[in-house]
């Protein structure tokens, strides 16, 4: 009988890659996130403290040349800082990720440097690799029991041989993820060096109270609790004043206090510089009455305060420099004389107000958000007025508040009024306590500031978990589709082309192919029980077909038993439905009862026929059991009486596919692009926990990150700020969304660094223009 179907070609499954290896125990998970929040924490402080100390150093300079070289240096840390932190964040959980993993085919281990080869090696890299040494030697000298302590523990969790060397956690690894993670920074080794004295006073410092925790939760867990650790110590900040292996005044010279004000004078004059320059030609030019009296700071405070108190909910329209023209007006027609903004007041007035027009204008920042940041323009100007390191200081509150709030709005959707999260609501929390309760203390900045970290901490750890519950999922839906695939190549392997008792094809495909996904999906396919289920799965094949040997007979007659048993416990393990299962049992014994029949000849003597010892024996064209027979001897007569019908057969000619209900394999067909071609290069240059903007019509805009990219199917993850997966891409798909410009990357730099250095630019551009 052959099926009314459509002949599909049988196509050629790659070889798959082998199973990746188990989970990370559930102890060693917990010391995993809590061991990357504190280093994620402490990474933080180095990158909010290395402007002010590469500064204090390039104040030092003894030439145009190497202050330059720190200047670059601090705008280059500034714009690359979040794929630092992000970098260095993903080595750290791909190399616990690895820990259950053996490496196949590792190279051998290089040499050790002698004083042969010494000359071989570079001199950045010696001066590198020596204050690698130097930095791991501090460590591992003042933790080296809790570090070794560590270790052993996790030798018991994990399929690796780990040393203190090769942990995961261990210095010598934490440099090297920091190192790797700092390859874009194109700095010269002195810069290096520095940064990587910084790694060492604001990171590595820590790590003995890092290794004591760790330890105590993994014998909390129960692992090893003989090893005596000693209990986590609570480590005191670092101080501006700490000098034990950082960057300080001990090593550079004078006071730190007394380099910052001088950094913030200098770069504040910078800008002021630039500004006089342009007063006249490319920026209008102060108009002041002859008679004019400048304004004292705190007189402009007040009349800022006075505006700050009446800021308008929408600011599109807003122009503080005209409100406060109007302000001063009032004040002098008052008074009776002319009153007017004092110059450096007015330099710092103009700049905050570049500052928010690049803001406002900023394509990163929602537009549902930008009228509640607009809102902070007032604060930050007076902040400014109050203190000019607002402009040079990188760990200044007030403007690490401003990039932490435009960090979390990143990947925050416009959404109606009704719909508005908790993080709208607390950053509007925010500004309204600035408006209400800001008159002229600062420290209400790092009040804010310290408020608003725990709550994005604690959206970000459950945004992360609830990410990688969605790249578990993903990962595990790869793998059952990359199973399903083997399961149908060697399905259709066997029976593509071939013509079978239908039962037996319904049996393979409906039932036994769920054994073997199953087996595949727990074992692997290089495993003992994958190869006893295809043997299973050949030999039903082969008991169904026609033979007329002896030996063929004889091998019939050992083999169904064992078959029987097979599948029937194959079935069990795969759940499968018991009445089905009935139904299938019951026709295939009828086919073996023919099967049987083919050996009978008339002139026979009908003569006992041993088989293996077995519950079951052929009569009436059925196995059943038989209390009137020994399961040793079967006649055939008995098998001689049966004349089951002919068994319903059918071609095979079109390949098998193994599909969910009510899914589809069809997908819509894509371009071709050249390996080349520009977008596919965009796709690959993608990276793991980048913002994207997809356009998904003229009027819905969609901000999605790349939470991971499945390898064995090609699929492009994304999903939305809280981790949950909005959306799915193949690299294909993302090319021809890029190409077509409906997909663009969100710019992750901090907001105010990448403000200010647009305003820079553009008066450099602007003096050049006019010289």
């Amino acid at each position: 009988m052959r099926t009314d179907a459509k002949v599909v070609h049988l196509k050629a499954v790659p070889e798959k890659p082998a199973s990746p290896a188990g989970r990370l125990p559930v102890a060693l998970i917990s010391v995993r996130d809590k061991a990357a929040q504190q280093l994620r924490q402490a990474l933080q402080v180095l990158l909010d403290n290395a402007d002010d100390s590469l500064f204090e150093i390039a104040d030092r300079a003894t030439s145009n040349a190497e202050q330059n070289a720190f200047f670059e240096a601090m705008r280059d840390l500034r714009m690359k800082r979040r794929s630092i932190e992000r970098g260095f964040l993903q080595q750290i959980f791909e190399s616990f990720a690895r820990l259950n993993q053996y490496e196949i085919g590792k190279p051998a281990e290089p040499e050790n440097l002698s004083f042969d080869n010494l000359t071989l090696v570079q001199n950045d890299e010696l001066e590198e690799s020596v204050a690698i040494d130097t930095m791991v030697t501090k460590v591992t000298s003042r933790a080296a029991l809790p570090l070794t302590h560590l270790t052993t523990r996790m030798n018991a969790l994990v399929s690796r041989k780990l040393d203190d060397k090769s942990n995961p956690l261990g210095p010598q690894a934490l440099c090297q993820y920091f190192l790797e993670s700092c390859r874009s920074l194109g700095v010269e080794i002195k810069v290096k060096l520095i940064i990587l004295k910084l790694f060492e006073r604001y990171v590595l410092s820590d790590l003995d109270q890092l290794y004591a925790e760790a330890n105590q939760t993994l014998i909390g867990a129960g692992i090893l609790p003989e090893l005596q650790s000693a209990p986590p110590r609570r480590s005191q900040r670092h101080a501006p004043a700490a000098t034990s292996g950082g960057v300080s005044s001990a090593t550079y010279g004078d006071s730190a206090s007394h380099a910052e004000d001088v950094g913030m004078h200098e770069a504040f004059g910078a800008l002021q510089s630039l500004l006089s320059e342009l007063r006249g030609s490319a920026l209008p030019a102060r108009s002041i009455p002859s008679d004019a009296i400048p304004i004292s700071s705190g007189d402009l405070m007040r009349l800022l305060s006075h505006m700050q108190a009446r800021t308008p909910q929408l600011i599109d329209d807003f122009d503080l420099q005209g409100q406060l023209e109007q302000l001063l007006h009032k004040v002098s027609a008052k008074s009776g004389k002319s009153r007017v903004v004092g110059e450096v007041d007015e330099d710092v007035i103009n700049l905050v107000s570049m500052l928010f027009e690049f803001i406002l204008d900023d394509r990163t920042l929602p537009d549902s958000l930008k009228a509640l940041i607009g809102r902070l323009q007032i604060p930050l100007l007076k902040v400014a007025v109050l203190d000019k390191s607002f402009f040079s200081r990188g760990s200044h509150p007030a403007r690490r508040l401003l990039n932490e709030i435009a960090t979390a709005a990143m990947g925050w959707g416009d959404q109606d009024e009704a719909q508005r999260d908790s993080l709208y609501q607390k950053i509007e929390q925010v500004v309204a306590r600035l408006l209400n309760d800001f008159v002229d203390d600062p420290g209400i900045f790092s009040e804010l500031l310290a408020d608003f970290l725990a709550f994005t901490g604690d959206e970000r750890r459950r945004s992360e978990l609830l990410e990688q519950r969605t790249r578990d999922a993903e990962e595990g839906r790869a793998k059952a589709e990359m199973a399903r695939q083997e399961v149908e190549q060697v399905l259709n392997e066997r029976l593509l082309g071939k013509t079978l008792p239908e039962v037996v094809v319904r049996l393979l495909q409906e039932a036994w192919s769920k054994v073997l996904l199953l087996t595949c999906l727990k074992h692997g396919t290089q495993s003992e029980q994958w190869d006893a289920a295809l043997a299973t799965m050949d030999d039903l094949i082969w008991s169904v077909a026609p033979h007329d040997d002896p030996e063929s007979r004889e091998r019939l007659l050992k083999l169904v038993p064992s078959l029987l048993k097979a599948l029937r416990e194959g079935l069990v393990s795969a759940a499968f439905d018991p009445f089905s299962t009935g139904e299938f049992f019951t026709q295939l014994e009828a086919l073996h009862v023919q099967a049987l029949q083919q050996f009978d000849q008339p002139s026979a003597q009908p003569a006992p026929v041993a088989v293996p010892p077995s519950s079951a024996a052929i009569t009436g064209g059925r196995f059943e059991p038989s209390p009137s027979k020994p399961a040793s001897e079967v006649q055939l007569g008995d098998v001689r009486n049966a004349q089951p019908p002919a068994p319903a057969m059918i071609e095979v000619v079109e390949e098998i596919m193994l599909l969910a209900p009510g899914e589809s394999r069809e997908q819509e067909p894509e371009i071709n692009l050249a390996d080349n071609d520009e977008a596919l290069m965009q796709v690959d240059n993608l990276r793991v926990g980048s913002w994207v903007e997809f356009q998904e019509d003229e009027e819905h805009k969609l901000r999605c990150k790349l939470a991971a990219i499945i390898k064995p199917t090609g699929k492009y993850i994304f999903v939305n700020r809280t981790g949950m997966k909005v959306l799915e891409k193949t690299r294909m798909g993302l090319a021809i969304e890029f190409r077509r410009d409906a997909i663009r990357l969100l710019n992750d730099t901090l907001l105010f660094d990448r403000a200010l250095e647009s305003v820079i630019d553009n008066l450099r551009t602007l003096k050049s223009s006019n010289r």
